[in-house]
């Protein structure tokens, strides 16, 4: 077996036989077109990096049990870590099975995560299987360019900050031996919070032990150096930024704290890896989701993470900051000027406002988008075999009353996920989320039968916690009062699947572009939804921010005649603005300094 680039001794790392510091940055090739892959690289080169460090996200490649992974264009891992290469990067991989990262369902596909009795990250049978089979065909992209080999990869992760989930050691053993068994001989690791608690569930016997945290890296130094003695530091997670979610604020810090915090851990001798280096973009519907034990927290589309290189390229004043620090780590304390082409602002397409056309009625929209599954109770997303979009669930209710004595009643759904638009005999009655579903739309009843629709939007899947892989949809049932409705309907909203027949019935917008470019997108009088821009999904917008614009990059961009097409949830609007620049809401500073101190 070709041995480890990597290694360490006496906690001092060495590469390839010389002392040696990893000073990484974050990108994730799944957030960010592939057109602008060697842009953002060179980028992370200019800023001083040595390496750059991505997640693999496998339902990103395998949304269906019945294909077999898809490393092809966008998901051309092989060929990422190959332009690492070329711009003098080495690659850290982090196949995970999990990975967190703020992305749907922390990487898992709903397929696998919906299995009846599946035990997630744990030594289940069932699990490992479907594991072993995900890495046979991942596996071998990223141990045919390891750097014992004359390729870019020098590390690979094992799992993924498991001391905030599970304590299942065994586990982790088998995923070191699953890596190794498939020919990975570059160093492993394990990644953590940089508390003890952590390190309880997460750290094994024999296997480098990383950590992930955005301030205390001197805490965590002195933490390595009493449970991790012999190992060097290594922060593989450092939060320079933060994401946001709906209907909360957008996220900043300080470019001089986090360049602070930096200096503070390389000057204890430590490796430091930015998260985010570049955060790019939750394209389509790959935004997860957080869970605060009351309610469901939906990630915004960009995750641009108040990362030094922002989402459309852009070097922000964290980019010189951080720039500094990592060239003054490696000896150089006068920072040469950038090349030029650093510096230039990506063009954008001018600023322009375009009625937005009428379209079908969401209702007849969801009735006519596939053929209705029949059941008795209403059936789940998983059950489906939908990972995600919106279901349209349909019965016939009676509400208690009489025609001439009309009576009120509660119309309950119980084990909802996560967003329901409710019509009672073709006409709109309300909206209920998590928070509001326990107590319910109020509904006039004459005892007559009514046709109950429910449309459930999926807001994306857990990503972190005890609640990752949890369903989707009505995983309970219907109630009127205490009384349980039977019989339904479920007609599945495949949204990411939709071509251009469906797309032909939203409302729209054509626009002329000379030469492709960036842009920005904004509805500005309208309530919730998706867009589409060419027919590739965007994502989400929400008028309860604080993302305000969605990023388009230019090469979705054609020469000559564009369109937008627009499916709203909750209030239609009459304009679509393409804007020249990105309005990410207002920023909070005071939450991200809390959401950065380990636990």
């Amino acid at each position: 077996m070709n041995s480890a680039v990597l290694s360490y001794h006496d906690a001092i790392l060495y590469r390839s036989g010389e002392r040696y510091r990893i000073l990484a940055g974050a990108i994730h090739y799944f957030r960010v077109h592939p057109d602008h892959w060697r842009d953002r690289l060179g980028k992370l080169k200019a800023m001083g990096a040595n390496t750059v460090d991505t997640y693999v996200a496998w339902n990103f490649h395998q949304p269906s049990p019945d294909a077999a992974p898809d490393f092809s264009g966008w998901r051309d891992l092989g060929r990422f870590i190959d332009l690492a290469a070329e711009e003098g990067l080495d690659v850290i991989v982090r196949p995970g099975p999990y990975i967190c990262a703020e992305w749907d369902n922390g990487g898992f596909p709903a397929w696998l995560t919906g299995m009846p009795g599946i035990g997630l990250r744990c030594l289940d049978p069932v699990f490992t299987a479907a594991v072993e089979q995900w890495f046979d065909h991942l596996l071998p992209i990223i141990a045919s360019r390891q750097a014992s080999l004359g390729g870019p990869v020098v590390a690979v992760q094992i799992e993924n900050e498991y001391g905030s989930y599970g304590d299942d050691h065994e586990y982790l053993r088998w995923n070191r031996r699953a890596l190794e068994e498939r020919g990975i001989a570059e160093l492993l690791f394990t990644a953590d919070g940089g508390t003890d608690y952590y390190l309880d569930g997460g750290a094994i016997e024999g296997t480098w032990a990383t950590a992930t945290l955005g301030s205390r890296g001197d805490e965590a130094v002195a933490t390595w150096q009493r449970r991790r003695p012999g190992e060097p530091f290594f922060n593989v997670e450092f939060w320079g930024g933060w994401f946001d979610h709906w209907g909360e604020r957008h996220h900043l810090r300080d470019p001089e704290d986090a360049a602070t915090e930096v200096r503070k851990m390389l000057d204890l001798d430590a490796s430091v890896c930015i998260y985010m280096a570049h955060g790019g973009t939750n394209f389509g519907l790959g935004s997860g989701c957080n869970h605060d034990g009351k309610r469901i927290q939906p990630t915004v589309t960009s995750y641009d993470s108040d990362a030094p290189i922002a989402e459309n390229g852009t070097l922000t004043p964290k980019f010189h900051a951080l720039r500094r620090e990592f060239l003054q780590a490696q000896g150089i304390d006068e920072v040469p000027e950038l090349a030029p082409q650093f510096l230039e602002e990506p063009p954008v397409l001018p600023a322009r406002s375009l009625p937005l056309s009428a379209g079908v009625e969401l209702l007849t929209l969801a009735r006519a988008a596939g053929n209705p599954v029949p059941s008795v109770r209403p059936l789940s997303f998983e059950r489906l075999g939908l990972d995600a979009g919106m279901v349209l669930y349909a019965a016939e209710a009676v509400f208690p009353g009489r025609p001439d004595a009309p009576s009120e009643s509660t119309l309950r759904i119980a084990g909802l996920n996560d967003r329901a638009y409710v019509w009672l005999d073709g006409v709109f009655a309300g909206i209920l989320d998590d928070s509001t579903a326990p107590d319910g739309l109020t509904i006039t009843g004459t005892g007559v039968p009514v046709r109950v629709e429910i449309l459930v939007e999926n807001l994306g899947r857990i990503n972190y916690g005890p609640l990752t892989g949890h369903g989707k949809g009505i995983l309970a049932g219907v109630l009127v009062n205490q009384r349980y409705t039977f019989h339904w309907t479920q007609t599945p909203v495949p949204l990411a699947a939709w071509g251009p027949a469906e797309l032909e019935q939203l409302p729209g917008v054509e626009f002329s572009a000379e030469t492709p470019a960036d842009t920005y997108v904004a509805l500005p009088d309208s309530g919730k939804g998706f867009v589409w821009i060419n027919g590739f999904l965007l994502g989400r917008y929400w008028s309860v921010g604080p993302q305000r614009t969605l990023y388009v990059p230019a090469p979705l961009i054609r020469a000559g005649r564009n369109t937008i097409k627009v499916l709203e949830l909750e209030k239609p609007g009459t304009v679509v603005e393409l804007r020249e620049s990105a309005d990410l809401g207002e920023a909070d500073n005071a939450e991200i300094a809390e959401a950065l101190l380990p636990a």
